[in-house]
């Protein structure tokens, strides 16, 4: 599942940068790190010095709660 292995993999950086494990890869490993790739960029705001500001972005992500998920989940 790409989701999975985007979650695993997403801080490789000595395989997204130098490709330092790609002997190790087997087919499989590489289709999937494709994923990766695609979500690098989306994931850098997480590494920004300056910390987000979590009064403005609580609206937008609880709105995106309401609408995708429902008001209890079970564990």
């Amino acid at each position: 599942m790409p989701a999975l292995y985007i979650i695993r993999y997403h801080s490789f950086y000595s395989q997204h940068r130098e490709g330092a494990y790609s002997h190790v890869m087997n087919e499989h490993d590489h289709k999937l790190f494709e994923w990766v790739k695609k979500f690098n960029p989306y994931d850098l705001y997480t590494k920004s010095p300056i910390s987000p500001n979590v009064n403005e972005l609580r609206p937008y992500y609880e709105d995106l709660a309401a609408k995708y998920l429902p008001d209890t989940i079970a564990f």
